[in-house]
């Protein structure tokens, strides 16, 4: 059974991480293209020989290799949330995430926290807390909506809990980041 030529890595987040399995693969006389984080690049298809081989080289030194499926549900997992907070479903949401993103992907909540959990090293909730920053920082850019209007767009339960939750994510209040605003990427979030 052959294997395709790129192998997702769980807990390779720095490149300590790329110069240590970099090594490990050296050292064991694995052809490898290249490392960058999370990902193992190989010039050919791998044999399941291969694949166990390097499964055991990875475990040694603390990772693992992510599944497939694992992966394309957690990125099924942000793109709801994505979709959700930035374009525009959320005024005509009325369930909870959990019960949203469950009815979505057809897979109990606490599978897919799990999943998430594992792939992410955060939450699930800590995504969703700072995807609808990003999203205030992006309405408070704009200087159409007050925090109010904005709380009610996102579904906040108050203008003072956006303005706790902003303060706590960012360090400083929804009124300082107007006058000196700076917004992230979405998908280094």
């Amino acid at each position: 059974m052959e294997q395709k030529n790129i192998v997702t890595v769980k807990n390779m987040v720095c490149d300590r991480c790329i110069k240590v399995v970099k090594e490990e693969l050296l050292n064991n006389n694995i052809d490898f293209e290249s490392v960058d984080l999370g990902k193992i690049y190989f010039n050919k298809n791998l044999s399941s020989e291969e694949m166990i081989t390097i499964k055991n080289i990875l475990e040694k030194e603390g990772f693992e290799i992510v599944e497939a499926f694992d992966f394309k549900i957690v990125n099924q997992i942000k793109t709801l949330i994505i979709e959700n907070i930035f374009h525009g479903r959320h005024k005509v949401f009325d369930q909870n995430y959990s019960t949203f993103l469950a009815s979505n992907l057809d897979i109990e909540y606490c599978q897919l926290s799990r999943m998430f959990s594992e792939l992410e090293g955060r939450t699930i909730e800590n995504y969703i807390i700072q995807q609808k920053i990003e999203r205030v920082k992006e309405l408070i850019s704009y200087n159409e909506l007050t925090i109010s209007q904005i709380s009610y767009e996102l579904n906040y339960s108050s203008p003072q809990h956006l303005s706790r939750q902003f303060k706590q994510i960012t360090g400083i209040t929804p009124t300082q980041y107007k006058n000196i605003g700076s917004r992230g990427k979405l998908d280094t979030i």
